[in-house]
């Protein structure tokens, strides 16, 4: 069904992370897909199996970018008519490549905050006018079609032991799929699973036992942030996978390691794609002398999400700091502050009264670029000699959120 739709994905040995880790680090890479993502193979998979009858109805999906996108490639490639429902925060980047991909075949419809807000809005429609519904991650066609990435990468592999196979997991079908496939054909192989920090819905509910929605979530992995997993999927990972095997990544890191990839080895991936590679750092002791296969999802990123994903960056490395710095009420105290506090590879990046009137004596807020992370602890000795009032807003993220 996929052999004239999909690309078979490279499988790359890394030089440089195989250096940095002592072990052969192969990168299955997804990004190079048909739409830049692993997600084609499910959706095509699904819709092309789907009846005579239900195609010429139409299809609808959800999706926070990638499977909209291998729907609306499929809905082209099939001439089938589909609605695709995407959150609002979606990326400019990603609406318009799913209009690209489907062209007069599909029609995108923004509808709340986040990608299960979308889903329950599409699937209310399908259900309403009857149309096929295509999720994203709970179905076994849609499994099955990520599965074929497994496939691919035992047949590259040229008959190599692969120790471990790192992949990042949203609603679970890569996960489901991949997992399986290498639990029945290669048993010795461990699976790893990789979730945003913000966003541990497969963690929590294996840690449960049962299928956990979470509350709340951070929405910066956008193609990995989910408050449920798919049960199908969920029944599926169970089998292969533990709590212990699921590894969480500040979106913080996940952003280090996207801005790694793209200068050391000229590779642009989303903040998901980066989730599977930032696990080797939580495993570099683990993964010495062996073979081990990261699942890189996808690379449809934002240009224009490049300097927030820099700061969170720099904030997760301890090179940016924040502050509320109250003043004293008397002339020269800015000045005194600029010559007696800040070090000489210290830069303001930030400078802003927090009041509009009485701007002089009001507290600023005041980001601070520090060279070396060490350096932020001299930082505040040197606040704290000169008698300077402040908070650390990295200590009141509430604040932090609403004033930066």
């Amino acid at each position: 069904i996929l052999k004239n739709i999909i690309h078979i994905t490279p499988l790359q040995k890394n030089i440089h992370l195989s250096e940095k880790y002592q072990a052969d680090i192969y990168l299955k890479r997804e990004d190079l897909n048909t739409v830049r993502s692993y997600k084609i193979r499910g959706a095509y998979n699904k819709i092309y199996q789907l009846s005579d009858t239900e195609k010429k109805r139409g299809i609808i999906c959800a999706s926070a970018g990638n499977h909209a996108q291998g729907v609306a490639y499929s809905c082209y490639q099939l001439k089938i008519y589909g609605k695709i429902y995407m959150p609002i925060p979606t990326t400019k980047q990603k609406i318009e490549q799913v209009k690209n991909f489907g062209k007069q075949y599909v029609e995108v419809i923004l509808t709340g905050d986040t990608f299960d807000d979308a889903n329950a809005e599409g699937m209310k429609e399908a259900k309403l006018k009857k149309y096929s519904f295509i999720p994203p991650f709970e179905d076994e066609k849609i499994i099955e079609g990520q599965g074929t990435v497994a496939c691919e990468i035992l047949e590259q592999i040229d008959n190599k032991q692969i120790d471990y196979v790192i992949i990042p997991i949203g609603g679970g079908g890569l996960c489901a799929g991949i997992g399986m496939y290498f639990h029945i054909k290669s048993p010795s192989t461990k699976i790893i699973g990789v979730e945003p920090l913000g966003a541990p819905a497969m963690r929590k509910s294996l840690e449960e036992n049962a299928l956990i929605t979470l509350d709340n979530i951070d929405k910066f992995v956008d193609g990995a942030a989910v408050k449920k997993i798919g049960a199908i999927n969920f029944d599926i990972c169970k089998k292969f996978l533990t709590c212990n095997n699921i590894i969480l990544i500040p979106e913080g890191k996940v952003c280090t390691t996207l801005l790694q990839l793209y200068n050391e080895s000229g590779i642009i991936v989303e903040p998901a794609g980066a989730l599977s590679v930032s696990a080797l750092d939580f495993m570099k002791e683990t993964i010495k002398g062996k073979t081990v296969v990261v699942v890189i999802s996808g690379g449809n990123n934002d240009i224009l999400r490049m300097p927030e994903i820099q700061q969170r960056s720099m904030l997760y490395e301890g090179l940016i700091h924040y502050f509320i710095i109250y003043f004293s009420q008397r002339a020269g105290a800015l000045k005194e502050f600029l010559i007696n506090v800040l070090g000489p590879n210290d830069d303001i990046i930030r400078f802003e009264y927090t009041k509009k009137t009485n701007r002089e004596n009001g507290p600023a807020i005041i980001g601070i670029q520090i060279k070396d992370k060490n350096d932020y602890q001299h930082l505040i000795q040197r606040m704290r000699e000169n008698q300077i009032i402040f908070e650390d807003l990295k200590d009141k993220m509430e604040l932090f959120d609403a004033l930066v």
